[in-house]
């Protein structure tokens, strides 16, 4: 089996995050990548089948690191459920609020560019998403027993909850400021808050 350790595939991942989160999937030619990473074509074709494949495991690779880093933070227990969430979205406010750059955006970027077009690259995006919703839901209920989230908050809202920031993320680089957010922010914090945070 192929080692992903190895520093060639590093170096095309590392590439392909740079100029996708900038230009986009499509706009992004192999050989401009190639060119990025500094490696021969032949190193790309050894690790990926195709520029589709190369895709996938861009997205799945930039879910493995992020769901590492939420789990850095979701499982602080020196904050409370509540104090853990809002740090959460306090911080892709944070991200999203400035331009693209790196892994900052690769989600928002690929999610409506490729899901009609790679049923790989969408299956892999999915379930990446579907992890971090999964680990908002874990937070939500530490929150909940800590009586720092509102009991009555149903399984379904750590859906809701990915999906307005999803949402808010679009719509800020359509806008190009930081107002849906802020707004995604101030909305997150009155479903959360149970009585003891108002």
């Amino acid at each position: 089996m192929k080692s992903k350790s190895n520093e060639n595939y590093q170096q095309i991942l590392a590439a392909g995050y740079q100029l996708i989160a900038v230009k986009g999937f499509n706009y992004v030619g192999l050989s401009e990548i190639l060119k990025v990473a500094n490696v021969p074509k032949g190193s790309f074709y050894y690790y990926f089948k195709s520029k589709e494949h190369f895709g996938e495991e861009l997205i799945t690779d930039y879910f493995s690191e992020y769901l590492t880093s939420i789990d850095s933070l979701f499982n602080n227990d020196k904050m409370t459920g509540y104090e853990r969430l809002m740090t959460y979205f306090q911080g892709w406010a944070n991200t999203q609020s400035t331009p693209c750059n790196e892994k900052k955006c690769l989600v928002v970027k690929l999610g409506a560019e490729v899901s009609d077009l790679s049923e790989p690259m969408r299956i892999a995006l999915e379930k990446g998403a579907a992890g971090v919703i999964a680990k908002i839901s874990q937070c939500i209920q530490v929150g909940v027993k800590d009586g720092t989230i509102d009991p009555d908050i149903q399984d379904q809202m750590a859906d809701s909850l990915y999906h307005l920031w999803l949402g808010a993320s679009v719509v800020a680089k359509l806008q190009k400021n930081e107002a849906p957010l802020l707004s995604a922010l101030s909305t997150s914090t009155l479903i959360l808050s149970s009585k003891t945070n108002l």
